[in-house]
C-alpha cells in the first residue's frame, strides 16, 4: 500500500496544480519561519535563527512530531550557547529534553533537564526541572509520584494546565508500574478533562493512554466507551481527518475484542469519510485493515472489490486532498530551510578560510614554508570536499532516474488494467524502493543489500517484461556477502541497459546472468546477456532518442571515477558486444583490499 500512495501523489500533481494555492495552518507557520530565518542568515543574525528554531521546534511539539522539535530545539540550543544566551538556553534545554522524553530517550533527556536545573534564573524553573530529573532517576515508584505531585501543584499554583495535565498522565504511568489500575484509570480522566479544553492534541493522547490500559488488562467495553467519548468531542468531530483516525482506533479495539463484524463496519465507514472529504492516508490505511480482515476471513471477493473501488475513485480523490499538497510544500520548504543552513555555513566557513588566509599571508612574511605548507594542505582538502560533494549529488540523482522509469511500468500495468499484475508489481517495487531509499546516503553497502536490491529489481523487469528473458544470479561461496562493502546500485544500470536495450527487442526469449566472483584481491562482477547488442540497439535508436543523453550510464562511470580518486578502490568497467554481437559482456572488477 506504500507504493499506492507513491502514485497517489503523483497523480495529485497531474490532476490538481490549482491545489498549490490552498494552504494549512501548518505550512503558512513553516512558511513564515522559513521567511523570518532567510532574513536572519542574511544578516548573519544568529540569535534571530535561534529563535525561528524555537518556534519551529514548539509548533512541532504541539503537533506531535516529537523527532523534529528536537531537531529543531538541538539548533537553537547549539546557537544560544555560541550566543551565550543563557536564559533562552535554559528555556530551550528544557523543551529539547521534553522532545526527548516523549521519544522514550531518557538518558539524553535526564542530561538536558539536569542542565536546565542548573541554568535556572527562578525558583519555579529551578524546582521543575530537578523534580524532573528526580522522577526520571528516582528508583522507586513513590520517589516519581512525589516529584510528579510537586510540579502538579508548582503548575497548579502558576495556572500552567496544560502541565497539570501532563503532570497527572505521568502519575499514571507510575500508578501503572504500581499495578494500581484504579488510580491510574483516575488520574487520566483527570488529564483528558483537563487538556480536551486547553490542548486538544494532548487529550487524543490521553485518550488513546487510557484505551491502552484498558486494552492490556481486556476490558474492551471501557475502551470502547472512552473511543465513543472522545469520536463525541467537538475538536473530533470538527476535524473529518481526526474523525477518520478516531474510527480506526476504535476498529482496531474491536479487532482485539474478537469482534470483526463491529469492526468492517467501522472501517467502511471510516473509508467513507475519508473519500468524501479527501484523505487519501487515512483511506489508504482503512483499506490496508479491510483487506487484512478478509483476509483472515478468507473473503477474497471483496477484497478485490475494495481495492477496484478504491482505484476507480483514486483521481477523484487526490484532486480533493489538500494534505498532499501541503506535505509538499512542507518538504519543499524543509529543504529550503535545510539549504539556508548550508549556506550559512559555506558563509561562515568562507569567512573563516579569509581570516586564516590572511592571517597566512601575514605570517608568509616571516615563514615562507609554513604558508607553502598551509596552501598544499587546504587546496588538497577543498579537492576532496568537493569530489565527496559531486559524488553525492551522482547518488542521487541515480534515484529519481531508476524511481522514474520503475514507474513507468507501474503506469504500464494500470493502463492495460491488469489488476493482479500491477497489484504483485506494486508490492515488489514498494519493497525495491525502501531498499533503495535506506541506502541512498552511503557510499558503500554489504554485498547481501545491494543483492537483495538487485535481486527485486530483476524480479519487477521479469513481471513487466516475462516474454523477453529469463535470467540467472550467480555468486561465488568464498564472498563475505555480510562484511564485504561495494557502492550501492552500481551494477543496477547495466542490469537496466541489458533488458530495455538489449533482451526485450529479440524477437525470442533471452537470457541475463549475473554473476559475482572473487578473483584474487578483486571482486569481479560479470553482466552477460544474449541481447541484440551495442551497435544492433544504436542502429534501433529513433532520431530523438539519439539525440538524448542517457543520464544513467553516464553518472555510473562519474561515480566510478569519483569512487577512485575518493577511496583508491581501483574500480574498472569493461563493456563490449560479444563474439557475432550476440549480446553485451560488462565487467566490473572492484578492489577488495
Amino acid at each position: 500500500m506504500k507504493l499506492v500512495f507513491n502514485i497517489l501523489f503523483i497523480s495529485m500533481f497531474a490532476l490538481g496544480n490549482v491545489l498549490m494555492a490552498q494552504d494549512s495552518t501548518k505550512v503558512s507557520q513553516v512558511l513564515k519561519s522559513a521567511a523570518k530565518l532567510k532574513k536572519a542568515v542574511e544578516k548573519n543574525d544568529d540569535k534571530g535563527a535561534a529563535d525561528v528554531y524555537v518556534n519551529m521546534g514548539t509548533d512541532y511539539y504541539n503537533q506531535g512530531n516529537y523527532a523534529k522539535s528536537e531537531e529543531y530545539f538541538s539548533k537553537a540550543k547549539a546557537l544560544y550557547q555560541k550566543l551565550n544566551d543563557k536564559k533562552n538556553l535554559e528555556s530551550v534545554t528544557r523543551k529539547l529534553a521534553q522532545s526527548q522524553e516523549k521519544q522514550n530517550k531518557i538518558t539524553p533527556a535526564l542530561s538536558n533537564y539536569s542542565m536546565a536545573a542548573q541554568m535556572s534564573y527562578s525558583e519555579k524553573s529551578k524546582a521543575v526541572n530537578a523534580n524532573d530529573v528526580a522522577r526520571l532517576s528516582s528508583p522507586t515508584p513513590e520517589l516519581r509520584a512525589e516529584a510528579i505531585q510537586s510540579n502538579i501543584n508548582i503548575s497548579k499554583k502558576e495556572n500552567e494546565q496544560v502541565n497539570v495535565a501532563e503532570g497527572y498522565s505521568q502519575l499514571a504511568d507510575v500508578n501503572i508500574q504500581q499495578k494500581d489500575l484504579y488510580k491510574a484509570e483516575e488520574n487520566l480522566n483527570n488529564a483528558y478533562k483537563i487538556s480536551k479544553r486547553e490542548a486538544p492534541q494532548q487529550a487524543l493522547a490521553i485518550n488513546q493512554k487510557l484505551a491502552d490500559l484498558y486494552v492490556g488488562n481486556k476490558n474492551f467495553d471501557k475502551a470502547i466507551e472512552a473511543k465513543k467519548k472522545v469520536l463525541k468531542e467537538d475538536f473530533v468531530k470538527d476535524n473529518s481527518q481526526e474523525k477518520v483516525n478516531q474510527i480506526q482506533e476504535l476498529a482496531d479495539i474491536y479487532i482485539k475484542k474478537n469482534d470483526p463484524k463491529e469492526a468492517v463496519d467501522l472501517l467502511k465507514n471510516a473509508y467513507g469519510i475519508a473519500l468524501d472529504k479527501g484523505h487519501t492516508l487515512e483511506a489508504q490505511k482503512s483499506v490496508k485493515k479491510l483487506d487484512s480482515l478478509y483476509a483472515i476471513s478468507g473473503n477474497v471477493d471483496a477484497s478485490v472489490q475494495l481495492y477496484r473501488d478504491f482505484l476507480g475513485k483514486l483521481p477523484n480523490l487526490v484532486s480533493k486532498d489538500r494534505s498532499l499538497v501541503d506535505n509538499k510544500i512542507l518538504e519543499d520548504t524543509e529543504q529550503r530551510i535545510s539549504q539556508l543552513e548550508k549556506e550559512k555555513e559555506l558563509k561562515d566557513e568562507l569567512i573563516r578560510k579569509k581570516n586564516i588566509f590572511n592571517y597566512g599571508l601575514i605570517a608568509a612574511l616571516i615563514l615562507l614554508t609554513g604558508l607553502i605548507i598551509f596552501i598544499f594542505r587546504t587546496l588538497k582538502k577543498v579537492q576532496v570536499k568537493n569530489k565527496k560533494i559531486a559524488l553525492q549529488s551522482l547518488r542521487r540523482e541515480m534515484n529519481p532516474h531508476f524511481i522514474f522509469n520503475s514507474l513507468n511500468s507501474v503506469n504500464h500495468f494500470i493502463a492495460t488494467n491488469n489488476e493482479l499484475e500491477a497489484n504483485q508489481y506494486l508490492t515488489k517495487f514498494s519493497k525495491l524502493m525502501r531498499g533503495v531509499m535506506e541506502n541512498s546516503t552511503d557510499d558503500f553497502i554489504p554485498l547481501q543489500q545491494e543483492l537483495d536490491l538487485l535481486q527485486n529489481y530483476l524480479a519487477l523487469e521479469k513481471t513487466r517484461f516475462a516474454d523477453k528473458f529469463d535470467y540467472e544470479i550467480e555468486i561465488d561461496e568464498n564472498l563475505n556477502m555480510q562484511s564485504l562493502q561495494v557502492p550501492g546500485m552500481l551494477v543496477q544500470p547495466f542490469l537496466e541497459n541489458a533488458i530495455w536495450h538489449g533482451l526485450r527487442y529479440r524477437a525470442e526469449k533471452g537470457f541475463l546472468k549475473l554473476s559475482f566472483e572473487k578473483n584474487e584481491r578483486y571482486l569481479k562482477v560479470i553482466v552477460e546477456d544474449n541481447g541484440i547488442g551495442i551497435e544492433e540497439s544504436k542502429k534501433q535508436k529513433t532520431k530523438h532518442q539519439k539525440t538524448r543523453e542517457g543520464r544513467g550510464m553516464k553518472n555510473t562511470l562519474e561515480r566510478i571515477q569519483l569512487l577512485n580518486d575518493l577511496y583508491k578502490k581501483d574500480i574498472t568497467c569493461s563493456v563490449k558486444d560479444k563474439e557475432n554481437h550476440n549480446g553485451v559482456l560488462v565487467i566490473i572488477q572492484i578492489n577488495l583490499a
